[in-house]
């Protein structure tokens, strides 16, 4: 049986886990010599062990993400007076984006401020014969639904940042009202004693309730000030944006107790202020909108997305790498990248961080998410590729182990059995088994590390029907 013999050599390439047809064409012209034609030497062909690079990839596939993206609310019920930007538009950190007419939220202002106002300037008198221990008790009692309503709905705001501070406002403010409400318990423990007057006793419980209403106020300036709306940081405009979470803070008006039942106007003035904390709003999920349905003079519900921002300025990459892969992935790792919205361009990236939480795939396996930031690529003819658009779809390979100038063979001679590599040498003319160890594994070429020396001939074609002895003469 005539069998071509060649020498086996590769430069350095990047393995990919699927070649187009001719690039595989190519790749074999290059590695192997032509057959004689014959059925036999069409089965099986020989090539020598040599040194070459070899580059192991993880392939997995990913999306890109911006840097940063933010979806404006309004922060109330009403109308949108201006709107400054339209889809596409570059802004700056600061710029007006647009501004929200709400008679509802200036209302509401004003209704905290005389709430306010009443307790401040000793508006609110004291009626004759009030019980000052149940007073007391339906104040806190009203408190205590109020912050636990404003702080149920802070909850729901998807933006973390605006959660959190949120949130630290509303226990500043819940942190006042127990220290002022401490002493005025104090003060109706003393009168029930007959050691405190009932005039220092109601001093002390208003005192409790203006930390209600002072809050109110704050957070009722809060919205107002947020009908300006503003871009957070430098990016893309879009208009409109996903539904949130829930509702707007600004819900929460209607939620929360208008006065307290019994006696005294003091309770009644505390509970507005506390109907006021709904000025908060906006801050939470709302309605998702369209661009169609953003413009100057259109209605908008307190959480209604208005516009969204987007930085631009760094895209990284959010790849799902199973779990038979993933513990070869490391910070720094580099990875080529292909979109397919970009036919022909290359891009490469780097490895920044690897999640630890599971998620489900499709074929029922476990994936990890592996975050790299992505760089410039280039086309097939040189140029320089265009940047993709944040939730494009990738296919990331990442080069998990590169070695170079190892002893290595073509992937199609090395036969598994069992646990074993096998690999057919060719000696005296006959094919002898050889059980090799492997090092960097890609897609065409392999490395070996032990079982060949560099020049030996082996199969690399027809491996898997060879037989311990068959005749491999030339």
């Amino acid at each position: 049986m005539e069998i071509d013999r060649h020498a086996f050599t590769m430069t350095r390439m990047s393995v990919r886990r699927y070649l187009p047809a001719v690039a595989v064409a190519v790749l074999l012209a290059a590695q192997l010599s032509a057959c004689s034609g014959d059925d036999e030497s069409d089965r099986v062909r020989l090539g020598k062990v040599a040194r070459s690079d070899v580059a192991e990839v993880v392939e997995a596939p990913g999306t890109v993400s911006a840097r940063a993206s933010a979806t404006l609310r309004a922060s109330a019920e009403g109308t949108i007076e201006r709107l400054y930007v339209g889809d596409g538009d570059r802004v700056r950190e600061g710029d007006v984006l647009a501004r929200i007419g709400s008679p509802t939220a200036r209302e509401q202002l004003a209704q905290a401020r005389e709430a306010d106002g009443s307790l401040a300037g000793g508006g609110v008198s004291m009626p004759a014969a009030l019980d000052m221990s149940g007073l007391q008790r339906r104040t806190d009692r009203s408190a205590r639904r109020g912050f636990a309503a404003a702080r149920k709905v802070a909850l729901k705001i998807p933006d973390l940042r605006q959660r959190a501070l949120v949130l630290a406002g509303i226990a500043r403010a819940e942190g006042e009202y127990q220290a002022a409400a401490a002493a005025a318990r104090d003060a109706v423990a003393r009168l029930n004693a007959g050691l405190g007057s009932v005039g220092n006793a109601f001093s002390s419980i208003t005192a409790a309730q203006r930390v209600q209403t002072r809050a109110a106020v704050r957070a009722a300036e809060r919205t107002v000030k947020a009908l300006t709306i503003k871009a957070p940081f430098d990016g893309v405009v879009s208009l409109g944006g996903p539904a949130g979470g829930g509702g707007g803070l600004g819900d929460l008006a209607g939620r929360l107790p208008q006065q307290l039942s019994g006696q005294g106007g003091a309770g009644g003035s505390a509970a507005s202020g506390l109907a006021a904390l709904g000025g908060l709003g906006g801050l939470g999920g709302g309605g998702a909108k369209d661009a169609s349905s953003v413009a100057t003079g259109a209605p908008v519900s307190g959480g209604d997305a208005v516009v969204t921002v987007t930085d631009v300025s760094r895209l990284s990459l959010s790849a799902d790498v199973d779990e038979t892969d993933v513990l070869q992935i490391r910070e720094g790792v580099d990875a080529d990248v292909e979109f397919d919205a970009v036919q022909g361009g290359t891009y490469t990236a780097e490895v920044t961080g690897i999640g630890v939480t599971p998620k489900e795939s499709t074929g029922g396996g476990v994936t990890y998410k592996v975050t790299l930031v992505l760089k410039e690529g280039t086309l097939s003819g040189g140029g320089r590729a265009p940047m993709p658009k944040p939730g494009m779809s990738a296919v990331v390979n990442l080069r998990v182990r590169e070695v170079t100038d190892v002893l290595s063979v073509p992937s199609a001679a090395i036969v598994s059995s069992g646990r074993e590599s096998v690999v057919w040498a060719v000696v005296g003319g006959r094919a002898e088994r050889r059980v090799v160890r492997l090092g960097a594994q890609g897609d065409t070429t392999v490395e070996v590390t032990r079982g060949l020396r560099e020049g030996e001939e082996v199969v690399v074609r027809g491996a898997d029907a060879i037989r311990q002895g068959q005749e491999l003469s030339s």
